[in-house]
């Protein structure tokens, strides 16, 4: 199983504003980190004869907002990559994402309370780490045998 969890997204101001070096580092760390250790041990488990690729991506991806655009894009990317990879390395890997919303973490330590107070999602707050645990352990398990090429969405139903 191989978890593709590393990620950054720094505020990058206006398009103008961003900078050409702070662009291609988020999409590196983000997009290129994940394409390029998928692709090393996506073809080792292949020749395993099976496994499991799960990516971390985000719903920022289809609900992008302009002062982290490098950043959406980046996790847009990772799910057509996603989609992608299941292809090429399937029938014996299955690549998946877990396309998140805000998260109760050590990231999210300065704005969670807040975000989950004020949280217009269909649950009215923000996740929780053992909701995305559990998608990864399905997805890392055989019980997801027939789930390929997914993104699924935890969000609680956000907007």
């Amino acid at each position: 199983v191989l978890v593709n969890n590393a990620g950054m997204s720094p505020v990058a101001g206006t398009s103008l504003e961003t900078s050409e070096e702070l662009f291609d580092k988020v999409l590196s760390v983000n997009l290129k980190g994940p394409f390029r250790l998928a692709a090393q041990v996506g073809t080792r488990m292949v020749a395993a004869g099976r496994g499991s690729i799960i990516n971390v991506t985000s719903t920022a991806a289809v609900r992008p907002l302009p002062e982290f655009a490098p950043y959406a894009a980046s996790k847009a990317g990772l799910n057509v990559l996603t989609k992608a990879h299941a292809i090429e390395f399937g029938p014996k890997v299955r690549v998946n994402a877990i396309m998140s919303g805000p998260f109760w973490t050590d990231v999210s330590k300065s704005w969670r309370e807040e975000a989950d107070r004020t949280s217009d999602a269909a649950v009215r707050r923000i996740g929780r780490p053992h909701e995305v645990v559990t998608t990864v352990l399905y997805l890392a398990s055989d019980h997801s045998s027939f789930t390929t090429g997914s993104v699924i969405e935890l969000s609680g139903g956000i907007r």
